[in-house]
């Protein structure tokens, strides 16, 4: 079975009605959920997301990027935990006794794959109303996994610790990275991954993520991402290493708009990209 099969296989389907099912859970807890502040959390970004959260689930809806990108996601994220694991992802529990923690997990898009895998997952996010979504997805999908409405400050001041931590397309909306990737670098086990996915900051990312993806194609609300907050590849870097991890890894997220597919790249990290680093022993 090719490594994106099995991607796919672990994504499932998972997609409900979400207008009849998942809107009305939004509806009934928005703005009941309180949290403390904390350094990473950037208010203003937070209520962007909020305001979408009921869409999480509908692949023609708001988050439609994700669930296309998705697949490319989870291929890269399935082989680097397998490789740096060592498990055979052709066994249906590939993941099982790891501890995985997603950082923004907004519905539960990669939450969901990792608990089919078998995985015990949790899942933070600084949005309260994308909580009940995940949750009533879940539940829906039979999956069990510990959704929070928390911050990675949060959980590493109460001495958390997880084999993978996930940070996925999340940077680029914090106030403070280095201040994210140093929670990250204490929840992780020693010998643990950090995978962080961004945007590079170039022209070309202003013209795709911004102008084609906000404007153009209207894949996402205008005003969804501040191109100043994009991150390049050896800014991202130095700042993993500031945070105390060893990057490994460094790979291209390529979209080809002809198929409406995305693909691994080895050396075009020009828009989007992805990081793998480890805690030292």
């Amino acid at each position: 079975m090719e490594d994106k099969d099995i991607a796919l296989r672990a994504f499932g389907s998972g997609i409900c009605p979400y207008a009849i099912y998942i809107a009305p859970v939004v509806k009934k807890t928005m703005g009941k959920r309180r949290m403390s502040d904390v350094t990473t959390v950037d208010p203003s970004e937070i209520a962007k997301f909020e305001a979408m959260a009921a869409e999480w689930w509908d692949p023609n809806g708001k988050f439609k990027p994700l669930h296309m990108l998705n697949p490319c996601r989870l291929d890269y994220i399935t082989r680097q935990i397998a490789e740096e694991f060592d498990r055979d992802l052709n066994q249906p529990l590939a993941f099982a006794d790891l501890r995985i923690l997603d950082i923004g997990c907004g519905g539960g898009l990669l939450c969901e794959p990792m608990a089919r895998l078998g995985a015990t997952v949790v899942g933070v996010d600084a949005g309260g109303s994308n909580i009940p979504v995940a949750q009533a997805h879940a539940a829906q999908s039979g999956l069990t996994i510990d959704y929070r409405h928390t911050t990675a400050e949060a959980l590493a001041d109460a001495g958390e610790q997880f084999d993978v931590v996930l940070t996925m397309e999340v940077i680029e909306h914090v106030a403070d990275p280095l201040a994210l990737l140093t929670a990250c670098q204490r929840l992780l086990k020693p010998g643990g991954l950090h995978l962080c996915s961004t945007i590079n900051r170039n022209p070309k990312s202003f013209a795709m993520a911004i102008v084609g993806a906000e404007y153009v194609m209207r894949w996402l609300p205008k005003g969804t991402h501040d191109w100043n907050k994009f991150i390049t590849p050896d800014e991202l870097y130095d700042l993993i290493r500031q945070a105390g991890l060893d990057p490994v890894d460094r790979k291209g997220f390529q979209f080809n708009p002809i198929a409406s597919t995305w693909r691994v790249s080895d050396r075009d990290l020009s828009v989007n990209y992805v990081t793998a680093a480890l805690k030292p022993e």
